[in-house]
């Protein structure tokens, strides 16, 4: 699972595995696609390629970007990649460039250094293709490898550490490192995000409809919302993600779910004709995404700066059905005498899933939706407005996908994303994994 070829094999097999004809979507926006999948916590970078020539120009993506252990070169022909891939995704709360009016923490240095909030492992399966999303609690206990930071500093080994801890310790590769360590699960690419990225992500994509089940009101974030739905951008899109007082048991496992509902409605979203059919929106979320990068709100490994690398991505998940976009969270239950704070891995539990991931077997939820009670199922997601991107028929390997063709009328007719995997061999997830999936709509409860 999520073997990364050496150079040798990758030559051998070009061209890369089969072009998918794309009647009615642009490849690039499937990259678009992608990001909803990724995380809508960071709206990621990836978008960026729905602007090819305005990516490929920029020498400031590849200057900053952040080397992962095991990086190497990129297979330069189009198409699906080959295999797994495993991306990393990190929300951070440095104050760097950041609004004091919005966050007043900044103004104060209350907690100065940068950790990694939200922590998110994207598992994409090969053949057939799952997405999988994992997010792992900030405050999970967790043991910290031995790590040098961006400016050469060397930080030791440590057990029993705040997993938000590693972003300190040596930025986004010792945060993908940690992961690794924790899941057993080889990172290829990883990018992180500062908060002023998140609004204007949000806000390129034009707002995400969220649902809450009663009046929530919390003065940490300053979020305030009447029961009901909600489109939600910009600096009301990040509180929503930040939350956790006011909603559920006031946890940090409870803001995950929170989260979770924000991404599985802006996956739908984004499958939409709104954002898919609309070329401005496309260019807006490919020049936000870059501008991002330019001013250092959105930091990449350097295997995203790739914008083949990131329509070859794009193309491998093009066609996933909503039953198989699963987000769960990593199972943890709380440390003894420590209230609802710091949290330990459920290990067993944990094992079930992954190698549940590395046999690629599609997954049932068989737990709450959310482990902290932040949110509740009500219901199934409709019907897409939109062609489906598993409509796509094969297209001979010598056909550009860059090229953009006539929607067909199977295209246009389909109304939903293809039927989920057989239930022959799904496997059971322990009820201590919580989480959801794209085909299910969820509503944040008010804190109990």
């Amino acid at each position: 699972m999520a073997r990364t070829p050496d150079p040798a094999e990758r030559r051998a097999a070009e061209p890369l595995a089969r072009h998918g004809k794309l009647p009615s979507r642009h490849p690039f926006t499937q990259m678009i696609a992608l990001v909803g999948v990724v995380a809508a916590v960071l709206t990621l970078a990836v978008a960026g390629v729905a602007s090819f020539t305005l990516w490929d120009t920029t020498s400031a993506i590849t200057g900053n970007a952040v080397v992962l252990e095991g990086d190497d070169e990129i297979p330069p022909s189009l198409g699906a990649i080959e295999g797994g891939v495993n991306l990393l995704m990190v929300g951070t709360d440095s104050c760097e460039g950041q609004d004091v009016a919005l966050f007043p923490r900044c103004g104060n240095d209350d907690s100065p250094g940068e950790r990694n909030d939200v922590t998110m492992l994207v598992h994409i399966s090969d053949a057939p293709r799952r997405v999988t999303v994992v997010s792992i609690p900030r405050d999970m206990l967790v043991d910290l490898p031995a790590c040098t930071g961006p400016d050469g500093t060397h930080y030791p080994a440590g057990r029993s550490q705040m997993l938000n801890s590693s972003y300190t310790h040596g930025g986004l590769a010792c945060t993908a490192a940690t992961v690794e360590k924790l899941t057993g699960e080889p990172i290829q690419f990883a990018a992180a995000i500062r908060w002023t990225g998140v609004i204007h992500m949000s806000d390129a994509i034009g707002g995400v409809d969220v649902c809450v089940a009663g009046d929530i009101s919390d003065g940490h974030t300053g979020l305030t919302l009447t029961a009901g739905t909600h489109t939600l951008q910009g600096v009301e899109a990040l509180q929503f993600l930040r939350i956790r007082h006011g909603i559920g048991d006031g946890s940090d496992l409870g803001r995950i779910s929170n989260q979770q509902q924000f991404m599985s409605s802006m996956v739908r979203k984004l499958q939409s004709g709104d954002v898919l059919g609309n070329p401005q929106v496309l260019l807006s979320l490919a020049t936000t995404a870059l501008s991002q990068v330019t001013q250092g709100q959105l930091v990449l490994s350097s295997g995203l700066t790739n914008p083949t690398l990131m329509v070859q991505i794009a193309m491998a998940v093009k066609g996933v059905a909503y039953d198989d976009i699963v987000f769960v969270q990593y199972p943890t239950s709380y440390r003894p005498g420590n209230g609802r704070s710091d949290v330990v891995p459920v290990t067993s539990a944990a094992t079930v899933l992954f190698e549940a991931l590395r046999e690629n077997r599609p997954l049932t939820l068989t737990g709450e939706a959310s482990q902290g009670y932040g949110v509740e199922v009500t219901g199934e997601a409709p019907a897409a407005d939109s062609a489906s991107p598993a409509s796509a028929p094969e297209t001979p390997a010598s056909e550009s996908p860059v090229q953009d063709a006539a929607p067909s009328p199977a295209a246009t007719d389909a109304a939903s994303p293809a039927p989920s995997s057989t239930d022959e061999a799904r496997v059971d997830l322990p009820s201590q994994i919580s989480g959801q999936t794209a085909a299910q709509l969820t509503c944040t409860q008010p804190e109990r």
